[in-house]
């Protein structure tokens, strides 16, 4: 009989946002696919971790406590996932992950990461890596651009400071008195 140990696994989900969260749909049906996959596979989910925040920088919540339990349970060496950019969007994450020596699941992508796989599937993962820091990179370029371009024609791009208001123009734009 195979030793259970070897078949146990964590479980990663994760929104960028609390707006993502409230929706009440992504956390629930990543769980609901990952616990189905791991059923599906044989695995038994030890614990789940989760996230309701951006992983454009190290530091999340949930996924420290992850490499945490990954550092304290030496024998559970798998993880699943919905896909790269819900697992990081930054090299240090990715990075701490790859010297742990994993199998990480990727379930919707249909990858299988481990020490073991094909120089050209760490490579290909190496770019959705990259492709997804590049996402979170651009976002960020984008809205300074949009909130710079507003400003300049006048228009607050936010919530007034205190001690002003917003004050809505027939065009639906904001102006700040």
């Amino acid at each position: 009989m195979e030793n259970l140990k070897t078949k146990q696994c964590f479980v990663y989900a994760r929104v960028s946002s609390k707006e993502q969260e409230k929706e009440g749909f992504s956390i629930p049906a990543q769980l609901k696919l990952l616990n189905g996959y791991a059923a599906k596979e044989g695995f038994i989910a030890k614990e789940e971790f989760v996230d309701v925040e951006t992983a454009k920088r190290s530091g999340r919540t949930g996924f420290s406590k992850m490499v945490a339990a990954l550092k304290n349970n030496p024998l559970i060496k798998i993880v699943l996932v919905e896909k790269t950019d819900r697992l990081y969007r930054n090299l240090k994450d990715w990075v701490v992950l790859e010297d742990l020596n994993l199998e990480i699941h990727l379930v919707k992508e249909n990858v299988i990461l481990s020490d073991s796989s094909r120089s050209n599937e760490k490579f290909m993962h190496g770019i959705k890596v990259l492709m997804a820091k590049n996402y979170v990179d651009n976002l960020s370029e984008e809205t300074k651009k949009g909130m710079l371009e507003k400003a300049e024609q006048g228009i607050w791009p936010s919530f007034a400071p205190m001690g002003y208001k917003n004050v809505q123009r027939d065009d639906g734009k904001k102006l700040l008195l």
